[in-house]
């Protein structure tokens, strides 16, 4: 059996971005958006999100590469001098391994992000990380034991078939092959710790290798070869940089394949009522 998830990441962090969420599921195949509660246009994005509710809206932790929720003096060891967290993944992966001072702070800010979307009254349809940091074992299991408290009932599983999305779409296979000898041993362990825990998750992910250009050919091509299980493709679709992304998402053609096809996109929802 083949299911589909299409998600959109970064909602809330423009209007541009958006917009472009919106037009994706109201007029496209989008079946979920994963929010940055911090993000410059999170109010909007929650504002959209309430007029959709069939769009699975998830937290987008933010850990790298963005702003926290809480003040910048709270996180002395994960902020640079503008309050921001860096974009240095390696080096913050290091200092939560070695720092209990780090691990306490990232404690912290994770527990104020899941807060922050439990404010807005949105249902929380899942959890992922941006660059997908959640696979990051500290990270992982500071989510996991929050899980409980916070309703976290599905989580992303950066976990791509290397040789089938090659075969599909036949470039980038060197940056195929990297991921799934950086992250495999990751994901094996985050799919065992999620399966444990009782929490859905997806079985592969389209996109991995391909962020930035998830564009009509190379979304069909890896339409027509979707494996057996629960695949989620993600994009980072926008009206302005992510402009061939957003196209893909509402393009007539990707449409009606998924309709000859007869998959209809689920959000992750849909996989925890299985699990019940």
């Amino acid at each position: 059996m083949k299911q589909l998830i299409v998600t959109a990441d970064d909602f809330g962090m423009s209007l541009a971005v958006n917009e472009a969420i919106e037009n994706g599921h109201r007029g496209g195949i989008l079946s979920a958006a994963s929010l940055m509660v911090a993000g410059a246009a999170a109010a909007d994005a929650v504002g959209r999100a309430r007029t959709m509710p069939r769009l699975g809206v998830g937290l987008h932790l933010v850990l790298v590469d963005g702003k926290p929720v809480l003040p910048p003096e709270r996180l002395p060891d994960l902020v640079d001098s503008s309050g921001l967290f860096p974009n240095d993944v390696a080096g913050l992966g290091a200092r939560l391994y070695f720092g209990a001072a780090v691990r306490g702070q990232a404690e912290a800010e994770i527990r104020a992000q899941l807060e922050a979307f439990h404010a807005t009254g949105l249902a929380l349809d899942h959890v992922n990380a941006h660059h997908h940091f959640h696979f990051h074992p500290v990270v992982r299991d500071i989510l996991l034991s929050l899980a409980p408290e916070f309703g976290v009932r599905a989580v992303r599983v950066p976990r791509e078939p290397a040789w089938a999305t090659w075969w599909a779409v036949r470039d980038r296979f060197s940056i195929r092959i990297a991921n799934k000898l950086l992250l495999g041993g990751f994901t094996a362990r985050l799919r065992q710790k999620l399966d444990r825990a009782g929490i859905a998750h997806n079985d592969w992910q389209f996109g991995l290798s391909d962020t930035g250009d998830m564009q009509s050919e190379k979304m069909a091509r890896l339409i027509a070869r979707l494996p057996d299980g629960v695949t989620e493709i993600y994009c980072h679709p926008s009206t302005e940089d992510g402009r061939a992304e957003y196209e893909a998402l509402i393009d007539p053609e990707i449409v009606a394949l998924l309709k000859r096809r007869g998959i209809a996109p689920i959000p992750f929802a849909a996989l925890a009522k299985e699990k019940i």
